[in-house]
């Protein structure tokens, strides 16, 4: 598709958004997520870049048999009691239906080979909680708009799609925590840029940022901050597509792109073109999590989280984001709803 020209402003240009409304915006993974970035509606592929089409050694398998590599578990016999003592039914009997969705590699995404397989953290994720409590995994691509009121409805049993917790959605729905929200700095590999941690780290760079996003607020915090200082502030840099985004990158245009790790991470496992410097949580200077969100008071959150903390003790989950670059998204154990981002 055709790309916008990229849009700049100065640390000042843009008014501080709550970190509750910027949760909503979408993710590079076309309206997905908590913490957003750059939107791609292409195919799984074109978020890799060139170099990786070039040299055809992409760690991860982006086909349908890619579900043939999942972890499995037996069922869990604490979580299937817990689920029976809860009083839950499941929307369809004997299966856990989930919505997820469809977005970019490697957080869901469908395969490259049949354009119905979900595949990516999320399903993998899914496919051990349905295991763990004795059901089949059933999943729904479900778009970002369309999971509140799908499982507040009961039209849906959970979402596991990178969704953050918020004080605000706590008020519909229970969290089982099962990653940290982490957003991260990329630049070149040939990059002299080697960490980006405070503000003074992104003084004189131009910075790759979505609109609207708890990055872009972080950001233009810092941006102010190194304007108070006496120091460059910085400058922000908008693209409407990851393509166009790392091409300015890799132009040498742009300095750095501030966006979701997951995204940063896959990136640079496939093409290896980009390195990551540098990465602070979704909320900064809140911590942020991602959960697995049930309809409020259903009694399902106690069941999952039992399944959670069970695969995290006993190795499935780290071999889940091993095998998707998400080691740096790790939690030693998922709580059930913990402090969320504060309300607007």
């Amino acid at each position: 598709m055709t790309t916008p020209p990229a849009r700049t402003r100065r640390s000042g240009a843009r008014s501080t958004l709550s970190l509750a409304a910027a949760s909503f915006a979408a993710l590079a993974l076309a309206g997905l997520t908590a913490c957003s970035a750059i939107v791609d509606s292409g195919s799984a592929s074109s978020d890799t870049g060139s170099g990786a089409a070039a040299r055809n050694d992409s760690p991860f398998d982006l086909t349908s048999a890619g579900v043939d590599e999942r972890p499995r578990i037996e069922p869990i016999p604490e979580a299937v009691a817990a689920l029976r003592a809860s009083g839950f039914e499941p929307i369809q009997k004997g299966r856990l239906t989930v919505a997820n969705g469809a977005f970019t590699p490697p957080l869901s995404f469908l395969a490259e080979d049949d354009n119905r397989t979900l595949l990516g953290a999320d399903p993998d994720i899914s496919q051990l909680l349905a295991d763990g409590l004795g059901l089949e995994y059933a999943p729904e691509n479900v778009a970002w708009a369309d999971w509140p009121l799908g499982v507040e409805s009961g039209k849906y049993d959970v979402v596991l799609a990178n969704v953050t917790v918020t004080e605000e959605r706590k008020d519909l729905f229970d969290f089982a925590t099962y990653r940290d929200d982490v957003i991260s700095f990329a630049v070149q590999a040939t990059s002299g840029i080697a960490s980006i941690k405070e503000a003074k780290d992104v003084s004189g760079l131009k910075v790759v940022v979505g609109s609207g996003t708890n990055q872009e607020k972080i950001l233009l915090d810092w941006f102010a901050e190194n304007e108070k200082n006496g120091l460059p502030p910085g400058e922000a840099v908008y693209y409407e597509d990851t393509a166009a985004a790392k091409l300015a990158l890799s132009s040498g245009r742009v300095d750095a792109i501030f966006q979701p790790n997951s995204t940063n991470a896959y990136s640079a496992a496939v093409d290896g073109e980009t390195k990551i410097v540098g990465a602070v949580n979704g909320g900064f200077p809140e911590n942020a999590q991602i959960g697995v969100a049930t309809a409020k008071g259903n009694g399902l959150i106690d069941a999952v989280s039992i399944v959670l903390n069970a695969i995290i003790e006993r190795g499935e989950y780290r071999k889940v984001l091993d095998r998707w670059a998400l080691q740096d998204e790790a939690v030693t154990e998922s709580l059930v709803n913990p402090p969320g981002l504060p309300r607007p």
